[in-house]
């Protein structure tokens, strides 16, 4: 384990030790200038979120589902990957679980003592029933929270893939799991709140790698989130846009193809530029495991 005081995410940063003697220009400066380190530490890691990408692929593949455990503000960035996946890509609620030490209480405030119990992260990872096709992504800054050590060991033992991420070099969660992801953004502007430059880079590493996941699962098209859930007015305005773009066609053509099929985008542009059913068009994309280029280079126009 990790000594706390030598962690890099707790130690006081020596270019704004007169943080507080600050104007608020120079203040909110600071602060902005060091976002720039998360940045820097996604990318430096980037070589580790394309493996991750890779390995968990086949497993979601197969109907694995997309675990996220963690506490404190990790847990609730996981949180938020697991729930906007629904809206972004159809993505079905069931396969985007999320674990936060402390139960749902601790979404809108701080449990004390919730990550220290190794214990509990283990039970509720079992509680879950994690399998060998499940992608268990482990969040903490730290590295060291025994919550999620706990669920590292459990989510193993079942054969679960697992995945972590933390913040300072040599972490513990990131050595137990099988792909570790460092996002080394060091000291923070202000010593040890890692809700700031560290959470900022989990949230960047979290998104890249559900996106490029989702990307290889033909949730797009081209650059196109075509697997979008109209679940709002935005939404379906969206859906709308979209259609037109990916079938270069005018907004009654896509509305009325919209309305067919339920608001489904990939389905809409196969209808319309196959000119085929909304039941021919799933039928299309079905057959090529929803990829919307490859439903329609069949017919001879990849598009």
């Amino acid at each position: 384990m990790l000594n706390k005081e030598a962690l890099r995410t707790e130690m006081p940063n020596a270019l704004h030790a007169a943080l507080d003697t600050y104007t608020t220009d120079a203040m909110v400066a600071a602060f902005i200038e060091d976002q720039n380190n998360a940045v820097a530490a996604v990318a430096a890691a980037a070589a580790d979120i394309s493996r991750a990408v890779d390995a968990a692929l086949p497993r979601i593949k197969r109907g694995g589902r997309l675990v996220y455990v963690g506490a404190g503000t990790s847990g609730r960035l996981g949180l938020l990957d697991s729930v906007e996946l629904t809206p972004t890509f159809s993505w079905p609620e069931v396969r985007a679980v999320a674990l936060l030490a402390g139960g749902r209480e601790a979404v809108y405030r701080a449990v004390e003592g919730a990550e220290d119990s190794y214990d509990q992260g283990a039970a509720d990872v079992k509680a879950i029933n994690v399998s060998v096709d499940d992608v268990v992504m482990l969040l903490a800054a730290s590295g060291t929270t025994p919550y999620v050590l706990g669920a590292i060991e459990a989510a193993r033992s079942n054969g679960a893939l697992t995945i972590a991420m933390a913040n300072n070099p040599n972490a513990p969660i990131v050595q137990n799991a099988e792909i570790g992801i460092t996002l080394d953004t060091g000291p923070e502007v202000i010593s040890g709140s890692t809700r700031l430059k560290a959470g900022s880079s989990q949230k960047i590493a979290l998104n890249t790698f559900s996106s490029a996941l989702m990307v290889k699962l033909n949730k797009v098209y081209g650059n196109l989130m075509v697997d979008v859930k109209a679940t709002n007015k935005k939404l379906t305005r969206r859906c709308v846009n979209l259609t037109m773009r990916a079938a270069n066609c005018d907004e009654p053509a896509a509305r009325t193809a919209l309305e067919q099929c339920d608001y489904h985008v990939k389905t809409a542009i196969v209808m319309i530029l196959r000119t085929r059913t909304a039941a021919q068009a799933r039928e299309l994309l079905d057959r090529f495991d929803g990829s919307v280029r490859h439903a329609l280079a069949e017919q001879g126009d990849a598009n």
